[in-house]
């Protein structure tokens, strides 16, 4: 007998594969729309938090990030889905950037599934709104903003678990809900308000708070108001060190937190002219005009609470919730981006919900209560303003592709950001556009003349110039303006190391190492001075320093292997040479210098042939065989290995090479074992032959 379906399963089903299918297309115009994303690079302060960040590439980084505070702000859980990410993805850009998009998209949905289960109508729509709209490009195609996605993927899950305990009043869910906040808040506290946001849904679906509700969210409050603290102290302990901060009185930053709501209610309806740094206004708390923005947002939700029983209801709640969300970033709080502008996008990625919400309820009102013969249109006009939407977010998220592309769209857009001339030359320096790039630091100093990251920045060109007294004038203004500036030490003692200055050098990196003892460069450096003050023992501890405190060092590994090699410590130096490649497989000194060693010692010492011929000839092949020094050392290795007529036609090379190079001393020690190869002799050189061959 054939079975059928009733009609609440079928129901049930067709509801199941709406919301599917809803989900999935959310997913997917999210996927196209940051496209240009996924082919984006590492921006600003990606390499600082991600890629240069020792605690994340060091298994030991992990335990630092939840037990110490040593990282630049307590972000546990996501400085540990960056530590996974770079196990994973490593120095290559596009992992990261794919879990951010799709854990935007997840919001999107998570989004959804909120305002439906809030009865908002239009849920679906504001849920497909958010994962496209162009403001949130500034998290979703900045992949340090990774912190901005997680936080609000545990702090929507939180909302629904807590709801759900509302409607069953079981304590599991309850339980959930508050460890999902606390997940939220360890990967960036901004979701602090959480607690209010929630009285604010149980007020929404009841019309009322009970005491109940009050004493339920003592929990939630207390885990906001600890790590909220926590945030700020680090903040405030930062401040006298690298991250400056503003200073104001309470009627600027009141005044400040009036203006603010309106520009982020305006960037969400009218989304143009994005950009990272905008102008930073000039606020006069003397005038009382500065507070009637402000007034004028306490007056609406005032005027929206007293209608609250009509039609301010779903004013009331969603601009209250935007206001509220946007709470911590309104200027009361001394926040490091202050120093450049008082607003930026990414602040409002949680507080943006509020108003797509509204304005999505709003529309799907009007349609639901729209003659039939117009729908058709409005259908298309809706469909339209969405396309101009993701039209805008692509574009948006074009310029997220490098630094260079990201800063050049800023300084179009905001001519006095002076963070963004020294970052745009940054980017230019690092593409060898150097003279462009000082161009860019030299506006920077016009605007800001006291800006110590564009004086050092300046003088790492000039020394790049060859101009290293100008260089060392600069480094010297940025220390007057930033006393404890490590790296502008550092950088000066390599400047004086260029002139000759040696003992003026050293004492510079070590002022450097007094302030950061961890501070691999300048212990590379250190090494360097120590050197040619005749003393290798204790270069060669600066050096260990070096790679103790950053292990991917290539050139301190490297050097290692050549004092090693010069105390004839050859395993030792064959280990070093072996360390630097790993971290650097192209690196091609290091890569001769083994190959060197290896056809030049005996078995019993840790000679090899045979692998001495594979590197020599890598060698040779980056270098396009056009160096005599590496040619020579093929010949070696093919001669070590019993290879002559190799070894004879290599050595030949390598005598026309040194000989068109004016290599003449060289050429005549080819052409010296050029006859013993021809006579088949196997060569072995002296022990005063054997060393390094650091071109």
């Amino acid at each position: 007998m054939k079975s059928h379906d009733s009609p609440t399963v079928s129901v049930e089903r067709s509801e199941w594969r709406f919301a599917g299918a809803g989900a999935v297309l959310i997913v997917l115009l999210t996927v196209l729309v940051y496209l240009p994303a996924m082919r984006g690079g590492f921006l600003w302060d990606d390499t600082s938090l991600i890629t240069g960040n020792r605690m994340i590439r060091t298994p030991g980084g992990l335990l630092r990030f939840w037990f110490t505070s040593e990282a630049p702000d307590y972000w546990p859980v996501t400085s540990t889905v960056w530590w996974l990410e770079w196990r994973c993805w490593g120095n290559h850009a596009t992992g990261y950037h794919v879990v951010n998009i799709l854990l935007h998209a997840l919001n999107a949905v998570l989004l959804w599934v909120v305002l439906r289960r809030l009865k908002v109508p239009g849920a679906w729509l504001a849920g497909l709104v958010f994962a496209v709209h162009p403001v949130n490009v500034a998290t979703v195609a900045w992949i340090s903003e990774q912190k901005n996605t997680l936080s609000m993927f545990f702090y929507l899950v939180a909302i629904l678990l807590y709801l759900r305990f509302d409607e069953e009043d079981r304590w599991r869910w309850y339980g959930l809900s508050l460890a999902a906040f606390l997940l939220a808040l360890l990967s960036k506290t901004a979701v602090v308000m959480l607690p209010v946001v929630l009285l604010g849904c149980i007020w929404w679906m009841r019309g009322r708070v009970r005491r109940i509700d009050l004493l339920r969210s003592v929990p939630f409050f207390v885990l906001a108001l600890g790590l909220g603290l926590v945030t700020i102290w680090l903040q405030l302990s930062r401040a006298s060190g690298e991250h400056p901060f503003r200073t104001s009185d309470f009627l600027s930053r009141l005044a400040i937190a009036g203006w603010a709501p309106w520009f982020y209610l305006y960037k969400t309806l009218l989304p143009l002219h994005l950009t990272v740094i905008y102008p930073k206004w000039e606020i006069d708390p003397s005038q009382w005009i500065s507070y009637v923005p402000g007034m004028i947002v306490i007056g609406s939700l005032t005027v929206f609470w007293w209608k609250r029983r009509s039609w301010g209801r779903p004013l009331f709640f969603g601009l209250g919730y935007f206001v509220v969300t946007l709470f911590p970033v309104l200027g009361f709080f001394d926040q490091h981006f202050h120093q450049y502008s008082w607003v930026a996008d990414h602040w409002q990625y949680c507080a943006i919900v509020g108003v797509i919400a509204l304005v999505a309820a709003v529309a799907e009102k009007v349609y639901s209560r729209m003659d039939l013969k117009y729908r058709g249109l409005t259908v298309m006009g809706g469909g339209a303003l969405l396309l101009l939407l993701m039209a805008t977010a692509w574009t948006r998220a074009s310029v997220y592709q490098t630094d260079a592309t990201l800063w050049q769209d800023n300084v179009a857009k905001n001519p006095q950001a002076w963070v963004a001339y020294d970052s745009l030359g940054l980017a230019l320096r690092q593409l060898g556009r150097v003279p462009e790039a000082m161009e860019q630091y030299e506006q920077a100093l016009r605007i800001k003349p006291d800006y110590a990251d564009a004086h050092n920045n300046l003088g790492v060109a000039l020394v790049q110039m060859r101009r290293v007294p100008e260089a060392i004038g600069h480094y010297e203004q940025a220390l007057q303006i930033k006393s404890d500036y490590v790296g502008a030490y550092n950088n000066l003692g390599v400047a004086l190391l260029l002139l000759g200055r040696v003992a003026d050098a050293t004492g510079q990196f070590e002022q450097a190492l007094q302030l950061q003892p961890d501070y691999a460069e300048a212990h590379y450096n250190l090494g360097l001075a120590k050197v040619r003050q005749g003393r290798l023992e204790e270069a060669i501890a600066q050096w260990k320093q070096a790679v103790r405190f950053q292990g991917d060092y290539a050139e301190a590994y490297y050097n290692l292997g050549l004092a090693s090699e010069q105390t004839r410590k050859n395993r030792e130096a064959i280990g070093y040479y072996d360390q630097a490649l790993r971290v650097r497989p192209n690196y091609v000194e290091a890569q001769n210098n083994l190959a060197w060693l290896l056809a030049t010692l005996t078995s019993a010492d840790g000679g090899d042939p045979v692998r001495a011929v594979t590197l020599a000839r890598r060698t040779c092949e980056l270098t396009g065989n056009q160096v005599a020094l590496y040619v020579d050392t093929l010949a070696i290795a093919e001669a070590a290995a019993g290879r002559f007529d190799d070894a004879i036609r290599e050595a030949k090379k390598a005598i026309g090479l040194a000989g068109a190079a004016g290599q003449q001393q060289l050429a005549g020690e080819i052409q010296t074992r050029l006859e013993l190869y021809r006579n088949r002799r196997a060569y072995r050189p002296s022990a005063d032959e054997t060393g390094s061959r650091d071109p």
